[in-house]
């Protein structure tokens, strides 16, 4: 992999031999920019602030470098949705404790992760995803089931409160049915995507307390789940230990075991800084950028839920002209390539230009695809920091920082 101090310096230097030919030997393809220092500054911040143990949550970014970076800073649990991530993990991270939080499962893809890998805890929100546990397992002696019950995801950017989660009139008996089927129990929940408010998991530890009280099982396990953020433009939450703050006094007060243990699931909070994007102006049509990366690479959530993420100019020296708001069209022959924004740039960005897409970690690398012929591109390392973060009191071994703070662009 080649490596690079900055975007800035990346754009504007000798590239050929990682890119291939290109115009004045600067990047034709969209080029991703990964910087190790950040996942391993988010992962020491939820290894030694968090009140339990984190598991990465796969699904946002599942680059084999990633996950060992992530393990070699101290996260020892994954939480894998599918026997592909199952696979991928045992293979990167043979030592990984793995556990299996998609609430609907294959029952081959159970006994593969009991018998094969080693999985002993998984997720269930329903009496047939019970049954298909205990047949798959041959009815092991060894499981810990966890529970999950539907909470609002009212407080969060994207929801995920209509596909999984046992109702209220459920949760009693299959709260009872699972706890005789495990060696522990667990209740698990997930608030959204982007909690931007800490009330979000205080509110959804109500709905716990109540639940365990309906169903006085003990319990062993409480599995807050991720949607824990970070900063985007227009998107700048409360410090994360103030989350953590509501979750350790909730969990506290729960009715549970007294060696109970407390789990979440972060996947955007460790990964959203690890990388960010390098695009190419190909065309400027009024306040409409066409660029080289969209919908169907990296910008996916840019162009289906609104997103938006920082951008800079990399041009040297640096533009003086005023910004204003522009949108992007990306590379395919597909209308839906479009990402709205407003993405805020200088005015007399032009064709030729370079863009980078900040905050890309989490999601965009991970549902790129090459649709239309396009998403081929490179990875390159850098040291420079994120351009958001929201890790500024955890020591920094990776050089000075230059982080451009949101809300200070024009």
């Amino acid at each position: 992999m080649a490596k690079h101090y900055s975007a800035l310096g990346l754009a504007s230097s000798p590239f050929a031999n990682a890119i291939g030919v290109a115009h004045d030997n600067a990047p034709v393809q969209p080029v991703t920019l990964v910087r190790p220092h950040a996942a391993r500054r988010a992962a020491r911040f939820f290894v030694e602030k968090f009140p339990g143990t984190s598991m990465y949550a796969v699904k946002a970014n599942p680059s084999p470098d990633l996950l060992q970076i992530l393990w070699d800073s101290g996260i020892t649990h994954y939480d894998v949705a599918s026997i592909g991530e199952v696979r991928l993990v045992a293979r990167t991270l043979p030592e990984a404790t793995l556990c299996f939080m998609h609430p609907v499962k294959a029952e081959e893809a159970i006994a593969e992760a009991y018998f094969t890998h080693g999985v002993r805890t998984f997720s269930l929100d329903t009496m047939e995803e019970l049954d298909k546990i205990v047949r798959a397992t041959k009815a092991a002696e060894d499981l810990t089931l966890c529970v999950r019950i539907r909470v609002s995801s009212e407080l969060s950017k994207l929801s995920l409160a209509s596909k999984f989660g046992a109702g209220p009139g459920e949760t009693k008996e299959l709260l009872f049915a699972a706890r005789q089927a495990s060696d522990a129990l667990g209740i698990c929940f997930h608030v959204g995507s982007q909690a931007m408010s800490p009330d979000a998991y205080a509110q959804a530890m109500e709905r716990v307390r109540l639940a365990i009280v309906e169903a006085a099982v003990t319990v062993d396990v409480i599995d807050v789940g991720g949607g824990f953020p970070s900063s985007y433009p227009g998107m700048e939450p409360p410090p994360l230990e103030r989350y953590f703050d509501v979750i350790h006094r909730a969990f506290e007060a729960l009715p549970i075991s007294y060696s109970a243990e407390l789990w979440a699931e972060p996947g955007r909070a460790l990964c959203a800084e690890y990388s960010s994007l390098i695009v190419r102006v190909e065309q400027r049509r009024g306040d409409e950028l066409y660029i080289n990366d969209g919908a169907y690479g990296a910008l996916f959530d840019a162009a289906h839920v609104g997103w938006r993420f920082p951008v800079e100019l990399l041009r040297q020296p640096e533009s003086r002209a005023k910004d204003m708001a522009f949108s992007f069209y990306g590379p395919t022959c597909d209308d839906m390539d479009h990402m709205a924004g407003p993405f805020m740039l200088p005015a007399d960005v032009k064709a030729g230009d370079y863009i980078e897409v900040g905050m890309l970690g989490a999601y965009g690398c991970a549902m790129r695809t090459a649709f239309n012929g396009f998403g081929v591109d490179a990875v390159v390392e850098v040291s420079d920091m994120p351009m958001a973060t929201l890790y500024d009191d955890v020591d920094e071994d990776a050089g000075r920082s230059n982080v451009v703070r949101l809300g200070a662009r024009g």
